[in-house]
């Protein structure tokens, strides 16, 4: 249980992030004087990826269209900085983006079993399929972080629980299902984007783990394949 506890932290950071947000998106003078002049790194596929002008400088507008998207998925600092963090977010949108409804076109993800939950790490995608047949996705996810790697290979559900809580810090893990250890597919109120990760669960919006819920069945296969950027 030790491992549903430290998942539980993750979650309890989500009332972290509620004040910060709140406090920025009601106090335009505030967040508009912590915005950074500073151009960065990723200046130029920043501004294409926001339908900025492009032109690899930093504008107020520019700014405040990066400090959105930070506080939209949790990327800290939220000062407008189009640094390596920000651009590995949109990055990975632009190729969860171009899969398209063929997640499984490189056949990873194995197709003689039924019916099978998928989950690529190196896109943090999540699909259900029977055979070679989409039944549901892929939609976005949030894995293991650096350290607490979601791990790979072929597993079953185990255990299903709607109304799981972690033993630890007592925060809910609502529609969890289990496939390896501590780790399960369940909902969190957090962007599927927000860096750096969960503690091994495979996280998903509410929308997909009642899908996955009302789809899945104790004994149903689960694949987990590839390597989650930055672990």
């Amino acid at each position: 249980m030790g491992n549903m506890g430290r998942r539980g932290a993750v979650a309890l950071g989500v009332t972290g992030l509620v004040a910060p947000l709140t406090l920025a998106l009601g106090a335009a003078p505030a967040q508009a004087a912590s915005c950074t002049a500073q151009a960065g790194p990723y200046q130029k596929q920043v501004e294409k990826f926001l339908g900025r002008p492009v032109d690899g400088r930093q504008s107020a507008a520019d700014c405040r269209a990066i400090q959105a998207f930070q506080n939209r998925h949790g990327i800290t600092p939220a000062i407008g900085y189009a640094g390596p963090v920000t651009w590995g977010v949109m990055d990975l949108m632009n190729k969860q983006k171009a899969v398209g409804d063929k997640p499984n076109k490189d056949g990873r993800c194995p197709v003689n079993k039924g019916r099978i939950a998928c989950v690529n790490l190196t896109l943090q995608l999540s699909w259900i399929q029977d055979g070679s047949r989409l039944v549901y996705g892929p939609v976005p996810v949030r894995t293991g972080r650096d350290g607490f790697e979601t791990r790979t290979g072929l597993k079953k559900i185990y255990w299903r629980d709607l109304h799981h809580v972690s033993s630890v810090y007592n925060v809910p893990m609502p529609y969890s299902q289990f496939f390896d250890g501590g780790q399960a597919f369940h909902s969190v109120g957090l962007s599927m984007w927000n860096p750096p990760g969960s503690h091994g669960c495979v996280n998903m919006t509410t929308t997909a783990a009642k899908k996955y819920w009302s789809l899945l069945r104790t004994g149903d296969d689960v694949f987990v394949y590839g390597r989650k950027p930055g672990t």
